[in-house]
């Protein structure tokens, strides 16, 4: 995977969630993000499953040890080709009843980028929960970016994006792909993990190659 990230020749690596959980060795992690941090920058969100493990301090300073950018409803700036972009990034909600359980999680996020409204630059965030986004068209970005849904497991071609995923249940309308809004562009991952208890049929993994243009429009 990392020789095909390799490839895409990115100017920057956006991570939105499950690089690291409670059952595998986080080692396995570790020479993932060894792998491509010297391709380019690399910007991570927690996902549920780094939450779930109860370890997410723990495994943000070992991604931060390897020269990740963690995003903990924060942004940075970002200078590419002359043009200015910001990406920001926010915790998975389960941090709430995991970890801060008097966290106002919507409310934090909105308090944390109000300010971007008066940014001039292309806005991009990660989140790894597809289903909230009716939240973040609230929020001043131009573009998100999520996984969480595996792909909704089992794709029909041609007549069915997905069956089944977490937090949508059946047939869930954001399975993956590219979706547009009035006010936002969503991009939402298949990601690349395998369960042989959970097998994704006609649903290979995938990573996903984002080109901007100069005027900061995506294709």
């Amino acid at each position: 995977m990392v020789a095909l990230i390799k490839k895409q020749n990115p100017d920057i690596i956006a991570l939105a969630g499950d690089i690291a959980d409670d059952i595998e060795p986080i080692e396995g992690a570790e020479l993932f993000l060894d792998g491509i941090r010297t391709i380019a920058p690399v910007y991570y969100v927690t996902g549920n499953h780094e939450i779930w493990s109860r370890r997410t301090e723990e495994i943000k300073q070992v991604f931060r040890n390897h020269g990740v950018i963690v995003l903990e409803n924060t942004y940075e700036q970002v200078i590419i080709n002359d043009q200015k972009f910001i990406i920001g990034g926010v915790d998975d909600p389960d941090i709430v009843p995991y970890e801060k359980p008097d966290m106002d999680w919507p409310g934090e996020m909105m308090n944390s980028f109000s300010d971007l409204k008066h940014q001039s630059a292309f806005t991009i965030l990660l989140s790894h929960r597809p289903e909230l986004i009716d939240l973040y068209r609230e929020l001043p970005f131009d573009v998100v970016l999520s996984g969480h849904s595996h792909g909704g497991q089992v794709i029909i071609p041609f007549l069915l994006n997905g069956l089944l995923a977490p937090n949508q249940g059946w047939f869930p309308k954001y399975a993956g792909g590219l979706y547009q809004h009035p006010e936002i562009i969503h991009i939402v991952s298949r990601g690349v993990s395998y369960n042989p208890r959970l097998p994704r049929i006609f649903n290979p993994p995938e990573i996903v190659a984002i080109d901007i243009n100069s005027s900061g429009n995506n294709h």
